[in-house]
């Protein structure tokens, strides 16, 4: 191969010009971005991080924290926060080299597996995806038939595949209204984002403060309550710690895998880290104590913890704020789908076929996909268990990123030559073997069956909340080891 002339640092994304790419390789959609038509800056990442939080899945997470481990509440708020800590650092690593280059997770991935073997954990990425898209539009249309039921009520009960009229007028919505904001582009997505992160947390202060007035100082006794822990979690306080830990960190994995695709939009790094920081530890710490407030008033109103978002603005006797709420919820809950479950499936099907299809199409075949899954979730699949599936999926990935990252800092050592990345020529330095790394596949390969085996295996089940991480290290070491055992080197720019 030839010999690496690249600097150790990149120039800018302007100057990185791709050379008659490949059309099996290259659309507008995967092309570097440069930063002259980046309009992302600290606001908009801490807006993708809130989002992710407070989606109705997020605040139920984060209530049942405090009430499901035995821990005191200060112990659960350090472990919460430091597992934002964690997240950030490692969307930090991976985010940092699309945006130097602008380019989007499938085409970094390129670099480590070859321009063709990324092809296949950036499917798998977008299977684990379309699943939870579905999942999350159905989610998310409960907040609009919560809507409709307290201005219009029930309507009729008859159910086809477990849902009401309301629930499929209101899941058919979800899914245009989706559909819509994904194809108005990044800006809008952008713009969507910065006006339902803050709104939510107005929201949140709003009930909370209706929920105080009715809980009156009992509010206190509750949360001090919550704050003493019983104590009685199995393993001991470590263990439990521990859990909550793994547990958060698990939960945000799906998006630190591709955070490339968001990462390439934003200006500088600087901008990057600082929205991160605000977005990940800083929001995650509010957010977690709004719900631990918020659930504690209803263990006063109502003699049980509320949990779900949807259940606590149902007993809430106040129409303005049951429709407030509702549509606050609603866009909370839309927002992470589509940044979590709508981009990486478009871009990956991009990634496929790139001179056919735009990641535009892309989104449009994930849509199409994901509202068969959402349609079916209640009456089918949610009762096969479905979960152990997407969490195999979700295993099979986790190495993915540890290798991604040690072959840009360690193998690499942060120099990538872009135009090689949209190039299928076999002096390439990416083309490896006919455009697959074997190396790193099999790398790739022996950290996935550890990471499966945590999910399957009894004898391993003390490790499913770090399995993410154990697999992202296990990648990592494999993909180093193997790489130096039979050394290759570098390639010219």
């Amino acid at each position: 191969m030839k010999p690496d002339t690249t600097a150790r640092e990149p120039l800018p994304a302007e100057s990185l010009d791709v050379h008659d790419p490949d059309p099996s390789l290259y659309n507008d959609d995967l092309a570097p971005l440069p930063v002259s038509k980046r309009g992302w800056g600290a606001f908009e990442i801490f807006n993708v991080w809130s989002n992710d939080i407070q989606s109705l899945f997020g605040y139920t997470l984060a209530a049942t924290l405090f009430i499901s481990y035995g821990l005191n509440g200060w112990s659960v708020f350090a472990a919460i926060v430091l597992s934002g800590v964690i997240v950030m650092a490692l969307v930090n690593l991976v985010g940092r080299p699309s945006v130097r280059y602008g380019i989007p997770f499938a085409v970094m991935a390129r670099a480590s597996l070859g321009v063709h073997g990324s092809q296949f954990p950036t499917l798998v990425r977008g299977v684990v995806a379309i699943f939870w898209f579905g999942a999350q539009t159905y989610l998310a249309s409960t907040a609009i038939a919560l809507l409709i039921t307290a201005l219009f009520g029930p309507g009729p009960e008859a159910t086809f595949l477990g849902m009401p009229l309301v629930g499929w007028v209101s899941y058919t919505i979800v899914a245009v209204f989706q559909v819509a904001l994904f194809i108005r582009g990044i800006a809008w997505i952008g713009t969507f984002l910065n006006w339902a992160g803050p709104a939510v947390y107005v929201v949140m202060f709003v009930l909370l403060a209706v929920i105080w007035a009715q809980a009156g100082n009992g509010l206190f006794a509750e949360i001090g309550e919550v704050f003493a822990g019983s104590g009685d979690y199995e393993g001991g306080p470590v263990a439990a710690f521990s859990a909550i830990v793994g547990t958060m960190v698990a939960y945000f994995a799906a998006v630190v895998i591709n955070y490339g695709d968001f990462s390439r939009f934003v200006r500088t790094e600087k901008a990057m880290r600082r929205g991160n920081l605000l977005g990940l530890p800083v929001s995650l710490a509010l957010f977690s104590f709004l719900a631990l407030f918020i659930t504690a008033g209803t263990a006063v109103l109502h003699g049980e913890a509320l949990t779900n978002p949807a259940d606590i603005v149902e007993r809430v006797d106040n129409i303005w704020l049951t429709v407030v709420a509702s549509l606050t919820f609603f866009v909370a809950t839309v927002g992470i789908n589509v940044v979590a479950n709508f981009v990486p499936p478009a871009y990956g099907l991009a990634n496929l076929a790139p001179s056919k299809i735009s990641a535009r199409t892309g989104g449009l075949i994930t849509a199409a996909i994901a509202f068969v899954i959402g349609g079916l979730w209640v009456g089918f699949i949610e009762q096969i268990g479905i979960a152990a599936f997407v969490d195999t999926l979700g295993a099979v990935l986790a190495p993915l990123y540890g290798i991604i990252v040690a072959d840009y800092y360690l193998i690499r050592r942060r120099r990538m030559v872009v135009s090689d990345l949209y190039s299928t020529s076999p002096d390439g330095a990416y083309h490896y073997t006919r455009g697959w790394n074997l190396r790193a596949l099999t790398a790739f390969v022996l950290a996935s069956v550890f990471s499966v085996a945590t999910v399957w295996v009894p004898a391993l089940s003390g490790l499913a909340g770090f399995a993410w991480l154990l697999g992202a290290l296990a990648g990592a070491a494999a993909h180093v080891v193997f790489a130096r055992l039979a050394p290759r080197a570098p390639a010219a720019a």
